[in-house]
């Protein structure tokens, strides 16, 4: 059977370790109120994740502008004049939950509305190799593009066509494929016994492709 980690943390943290994979991850760091000020300051815009659990689920938007503060959750977004309001709401919201902030990245969009990418790959007995590289479409007035959330699936070469039709979409499905190779051998050397993985790839409006998730139980 397949090797399965929860964990968000521990895949990044695994990944960062080689610089060739950390140029691609967005800042990420435990939740705490100094380091969500921080990021803040720094990006103007996080996410705020679950370290474990998938799907979309329980993911909040967090941005500062103007000396306001707003966070998204699902479809409601709350504004607040301070920083230790929004930060007290927050934590209600998380309840017990443990969570990580991720460097907020400005995915480029259709019409309005974010993509993003899932490439999977499998092990057999020939080694690894690709089983699908997808684009997801986030739902109207949703942040997550998660298909459970009601994102909309297209073909790789329609969702870079659409998002990014000043960009060789035919190169950038090639540098998604060869990053993946690249992650996987990571992956598989520092958590022997894995046997499919999903990455989920954003590429922001210069082109530059980020990893958002890597998934051991993809769907």
């Amino acid at each position: 059977m397949s090797r399965q980690l929860a964990s968000k943390w521990r895949k990044t943290a695994a990944l960062m370790k080689y610089p060739v994979a950390a140029v691609h991850i967005p800042q990420t760091k435990a939740f705490n109120s100094g380091n969500l000020l921080q990021m803040l300051s720094r990006y103007g815009m996080v996410y705020v994740k679950p370290i474990v659990g998938g799907g979309g689920y329980g993911v909040i938007r967090v941005s500062a502008s103007g000396g306001a503060y707003r966070y998204t959750h699902m479809k409601t977004t709350r504004s607040f004049a301070s920083f230790s309001l929004m930060y007290r709401s927050l934590v209600r919201v998380k309840a017990r939950r443990k969570y990580l902030i991720q460097q907020g990245i400005h995915l480029a969009t259709i019409q309005g509305r974010p993509v993003d990418y899932r490439v999977k790959v499998v092990k057999t007995e020939r080694g690894w190799v690709f089983r699908s590289l997808v684009g997801r479409l986030a739902r109207p007035g949703l942040c997550v593009t998660n298909l459970s959330k009601g994102g909309t699936m297209l073909s790789g070469r329609r969702a870079l066509g659409l998002s990014l039709p000043h960009i060789s979409g035919r190169h950038k499905r090639r540098e998604m494929r060869s990053l993946t190779l690249t992650c996987t051998y990571i992956m598989e050397s520092q958590f022997p016994g894995v046997g499919q993985l999903g990455f989920d790839y954003g590429l922001d409006y210069s082109g530059k492709i980020w990893i958002l998730e890597v998934n051991t139980r993809p769907q």
